[in-house]
């Protein structure tokens, strides 16, 4: 199988990572839009609410957990330039390679792995707040956690493979 054959995974991945970007960006409206909401209440009412303050630590999670593989294909992710901005694109490309295999890859799929458990016994609990008035459905939010993982693990494979063919090809591609 050639690099070429892999262009479906990297579509994929691609399309995948926009979406998940795309409902984070709702997502972040919306926590503005609550966050407002629950201020406008407390001080101009002086009324509160648990599942409002819960909604909001949702969404705020769920805007990093579905961020994560869009900031990466976006190249929006923190990156140390410090000894790369020296080196040549081909010598980058083959150091990105060897990272998303050696580092990316590998914590995604722990990421994967560790989080099962945790996700499937919030399912199994059909786990909710614990405090009164709060959210149900925990299991929901605790789900983002490997689908996270996976949506980056996809993209990561998508933007390894991309490195892969510029190292090959000399840094150019």
């Amino acid at each position: 199988m050639g690099l070429s054959a892999v262009a479906p995974i990297e579509r994929l991945a691609d399309a995948l990572s926009e979406a998940a970007g795309r409902i984070a960006a709702v997502l972040a409206v919306a926590v503005v839009a609550v966050v407002f909401g629950l201020v406008l209440a407390r001080y101009g009412f002086g009324a509160g609410s648990v599942a409002a303050q819960e909604a909001v630590l949702w969404l705020h999670a769920s805007i990093f957990l579905l961020g994560l593989s869009y900031a990466f294909k976006h190249d929006a992710h923190v990156r140390v330039d410090v000894f790369s901005q020296r080196w040549s694109a081909r010598t980058r490309a083959w150091v990105e390679f060897g990272a998303g295999l050696a580092l990316l890859l590998p914590f995604c799929v722990f990421m994967v792995i560790i989080s099962w458990d945790y996700v499937a016994a919030s399912w199994a609990a059909d786990e909710g707040s614990r405090d009164p008035g709060g959210l149900p459905g925990w299991y929901l939010l605790k789900s983002l956690m490997p689908l996270s993982a996976a949506l980056l693990a996809l993209q990561g494979l998508a933007q390894t493979l991309r490195a892969l063919r510029r190292a090959l090809a000399g840094g150019a591609a």
